[in-house]
C-alpha cells in the first residue's frame, strides 16, 4: 500500500513537473503569440543568427494562471502588490498574456535587439528590463522612450 501511494506521488510529481516545464518552455517558443508579433520575432531572430548574435525566446506567451502566479512570487520577494508590479503586471495588463511580448536572451541577443529592433518594430519597453520587446511601432518606426518599469 505505502508503496503504491509513493508511486502515485512521484507520478503526480513526475505529471506537474513536466506541465511545469511543457508550459515555461513550449517547443515552439513563439506558441501564443500572435501571428504578427511571431513574424516580427521570427524575422528578427534570423536576422541575429545571420549576424552570429545567439537571440533566444526565453518567456513569450503566458495563461493568465501563469502570469498571476509569477505576480504572486513577486508579492512575496518584494513584500507589496505595489513593489512586485514593478517587475510583474497582472494578467489583465500584461501583454505576455494578449501574447504581445517576448523576454528574450542572452544578454547578447538583447543587446542586439535593442540596437536592431526598430526594423523589425521591436522595442524594449522597460528601463528595468533589457530582455523585454514589444511590438510598440510598425516595421522601420522609431521606438518610443523606455518607460522606467511596467507599473510606470
Amino acid at each position: 500500500m505505502h508503496l503504491r501511494l509513493l508511486c502515485a506521488g512521484l507520478a503526480a510529481a513526475t505529471t506537474t513537473a513536466a506541465f511545469t516545464l511543457h508550459h515555461s518552455a513550449p517547443a515552439d517558443p513563439t506558441a501564443g503569440l500572435t501571428k504578427e508579433m511571431s513574424a516580427r520575432v521570427d524575422d528578427a531572430m534570423a536576422a541575429a543568427r545571420a549576424a552570429g548574435v545567439p537571440l533566444h525566446i526565453t518567456s513569450g506567451w503566458r495563461s493568465a494562471a501563469h502570469q498571476q502566479r509569477l505576480l504572486d512570487e513577486a508579492i512575496a520577494k518584494y513584500g507589496s502588490e505595489r513593489a512586485a508590479t514593478q517587475w510583474v503586471l497582472p494578467p489583465s495588463e500584461s501583454e505576455h498574456v494578449a501574447g504581445r511580448a517576448v523576454d528574450v536572451g542572452p544578454a547578447a541577443g538583447y543587446r542586439w535587439l535593442q540596437q536592431h529592433g526598430e526594423a523589425y518594430g521591436l522595442c524594449r519597453r522597460y528601463a528595468n528590463e533589457p530582455w523585454h520587446f514589444e511590438p510598440l511601432v510598425r516595421r522601420g518606426g522609431t521606438c518610443p522612450p523606455l518607460e522606467s518599469h511596467p507599473a510606470a
